[in-house]
């Protein structure tokens, strides 16, 4: 099966993020852990959480007179824990559900209301302006996944509305974030039921498909996907310029060199510190090889004097040597 084989060469993908974060409770993660951060709406939601919150419920069924239990369909369980964590944690469900659903059974016809987009309430925001949402939209309607849009293909297929959490990126260990951004991919991509809900294509083979590359295991837990399938943006936080496949990236010297595209990807939200000294790709030394990473514009100097002075003894001992004779 292809999960099989996803499974065995990615690894580390499929090991829950947190359990690379650090053991010390941060302010970060103080704000993110559910035990002391309530929703003002927390009230409000669990109702919807006493049957959405788990894979079963129970409800009343007055024709018949008593109680009924039933298996939540799996596509609408939300993890209570991850939805606390989540961008829209302040959230009440019905900010963005009909407030139609607070009545029990819910009326049929509500399964059919039109769900909002990022711009619905992002688009022309001051508040959100620094994140760029009217280029990012630009930037996906250029992508190879905008021609899917017909079928199905949203942002919330890429972005859970009830799990995405834009903080990761503010994670200390860059591995948490390669692991969260990568598994958003793999929901499709390495799940061909999913998949083959927007395409009639036939099952890729994520591990196949990249056999060109060397040291395929090692790429896979230290880069996102997006590395090599977008196109550098320095417009957004994250390009959503989605190339196809012929286009992606696979040149070395791309990555591995004193200009790696990384330093405008993965590791742009990096501190800016790390980078002071003149050296060019210091941030990356530790995280991947890269071809003169520790170069720093004093040395380099340096080198060039000392080598002007040898050059200038080996002509002066030349010459006089000619003199001499």
């Amino acid at each position: 099966m292809q999960s099989t084989w996803i499974a065995f060469c990615f690894g580390a993908f499929f090991i829950p993020a947190s359990l690379f974060s650090s053991g010390a409770k941060t302010e970060n993660n103080m704000i993110n852990d559910t035990t002391t951060y309530k929703s003002p709406y927390y009230k409000d939601n669990e109702r919807c959480f006493k049957c959405h919150g788990q894979n079963q419920y129970e409800y009343l069924n007055e024709n018949l007179g008593h109680n009924i239990k039933a298996l939540m369909y799996s596509e609408l369980i939300i993890d209570r824990d991850k939805f606390y964590k989540a961008n829209h944690k302040d959230f009440s469900c019905i900010d963005c559900h009909s407030a139609d659903y607070v009545n029990f059974p819910h009326n049929g016809k509500l399964r059919m209301e039109q769900m909002f987009n990022c711009l619905d309430c992002h688009g022309g925001d001051e508040k959100f302006a620094r994140f760029n949402f009217e280029e990012i939209q630009a930037q996906y309607q250029k992508s190879v996944h905008y021609k899917l849009e017909n079928e199905g293909f949203t942002c919330w297929k890429c972005h859970g509305p009830h799990d995405y959490r834009i903080s990761i990126r503010n994670s200390e260990d860059i591995r948490e974030t390669i692991v969260y951004d990568n598994n958003i991919c793999l929901q499709c991509h390495a799940n061909y039921d999913r998949f083959k809900l927007l395409t009639d294509r036939e099952e890729i083979n994520i591990v196949r498909k990249h056999d060109w590359l060397p040291n395929q295991e090692t790429h896979f837990r230290n880069v996102r996907c997006i590395e090599c399938h977008t196109a550098v943006s320095d417009t957004v936080l994250v390009s959503h310029l989605i190339l196809p496949g012929a286009q992606a990236v696979k040149k070395c010297n791309e990555c591995h060199s004193k200009n790696s595209l990384l330093m405008s990807t993965l590791y742009k939200f990096q501190s800016k510190e790390q980078r002071r000294y003149g050296f060019y790709n210091g941030i990356i030394l530790n995280q991947s090889y890269v071809i003169g990473a520790n170069r720093n514009e004093f040395l380099n100097l340096l080198s060039l004097v000392i080598l002007g002075i040898v050059a200038v003894i080996v002509i002066l001992h030349i010459y006089f040597r000619i003199i001499r004779k």
